[in-house]
């Protein structure tokens, strides 16, 4: 599949999600963005697709990172066979590129980020690692990350501190331009 025809796709069918239940994460602040998102029972694609994508060191390394951490749920949103297509060892840069959309650097808190919102007259936007801006908003009291497609994922669950950084639960993927 290529990347255009991935991207579109992904965007055509519409990556609103219902709110997901809070997961179990590294509260305390130990351990890495890897070894959290690994010991939560909704975030495997999550993992799975991190270690296809050879990011494992990168995410457990020094940081610090900010990550807006899509659920299992928010990954079955995508077409069928998107998951699957971007696991395989041939599109491991297009998954790279999608996994490090939902990277920040730096240790961006909800506090932080609603603060740069309000001063940013109703909009802030964030650069990712993979160089493309994210743009959050606030929706309905709720921080709303928006893709270059128009693609909006709530984050569910924020401030889920670890080592290296911290984790803000969405319940849609991101997908660059």
């Amino acid at each position: 599949m290529s990347r255009l025809r991935f991207f579109s796709l992904a965007a055509a069918v519409g990556l609103l999600a219902a709110t997901q239940p809070a997961v179990a994460h590294d509260h305390k602040g130990k351990g890495t963005i890897v070894s959290a998102a690994a010991s939560s029972p909704d975030h495997k694609t999550l993992v799975q697709a991190v270690n296809a994508a050879g990011l494992t060191s990168t995410l457990a390394g020094k940081g610090p990172f900010t990550v807006f951490a899509p659920t299992d749920a928010a990954f079955a949103k995508l077409p069928a066979g998107t998951v699957q297509t971007l696991l395989e060892p041939a599109n491991r840069d297009q998954l790279r590129t999608v996994l490090t959309y939902h990277v920040v650097s730096g240790k961006v808190k909800a506090a932080d980020l609603v603060g740069q919102i309000n001063a940013g007259g109703g909009q802030a936007s964030l650069t990712t690692v993979e160089g493309s801006p994210l743009t959050a908003i606030l929706k309905e009291g709720k921080v709303v990350i928006r893709d270059e497609k128009g693609g909006e994922a709530t984050v569910t669950t924020a401030d889920l501190e670890t080592g290296n950084g911290v984790v803000h639960v969405t319940d849609a993927v991101s997908i660059p331009g």
